[in-house]
């Protein structure tokens, strides 16, 4: 487990940057952490490093949002998925999820789905610009600095 501050959106994004350029096909990157948190910021910094676009937005209301590059990453939202049916109907299985990376925010509500091997990234809002950020589940993030 390791465990970071940043003190702006710019730091996060770059702290996210340096996680990004070490995702690889199959990872599945499960967030936790409330609402205004910061895991749609951390995510534009993942899709930076990963070689794609910053154009990364909240899926709130379309549920997945889908970025394709070398290196695809679709990014979910689980908020409100409350069942197995629900689930089921977001099409989540139908992606590919071994030849991609998946983002989910929320993930504490389909945690009796992820796969063995998921990172976790916790985010916790201390103030307004600062976030202590806590990653675990693969030793690739462990010396990402500050």
């Amino acid at each position: 487990m390791s465990k970071y501050i940043t003190g702006s959106p710019e730091e996060t994004i770059a702290l996210a940057v340096r996680a990004g350029s070490r995702l690889r096909k199959g990872d599945v990157i499960a967030y936790k952490g409330g609402l205004g948190a910061g895991k749609t910021t951390f995510t534009r910094g993942l899709a930076i490093g990963a070689g794609l676009d910053d154009d990364v937005s909240s899926p709130t209301f379309a549920l997945v949002n889908e970025y394709h590059g070398k290196l695809d990453i679709y990014h979910f939202d689980m908020y409100r998925i409350e069942s197995a049916d629900d689930l089921e109907t977001t099409g989540f299985f139908d992606y590919p999820m071994e030849d991609s990376v998946f983002v989910i925010e929320w993930s504490e509500n389909i945690q009796k789905v992820l796969p063995e091997g998921t990172i976790y990234i916790d985010i916790k809002r201390i103030d307004d610009d600062t976030r202590e950020i806590t990653i675990e589940g693969d030793e690739r993030f462990a010396d990402l600095g500050n």
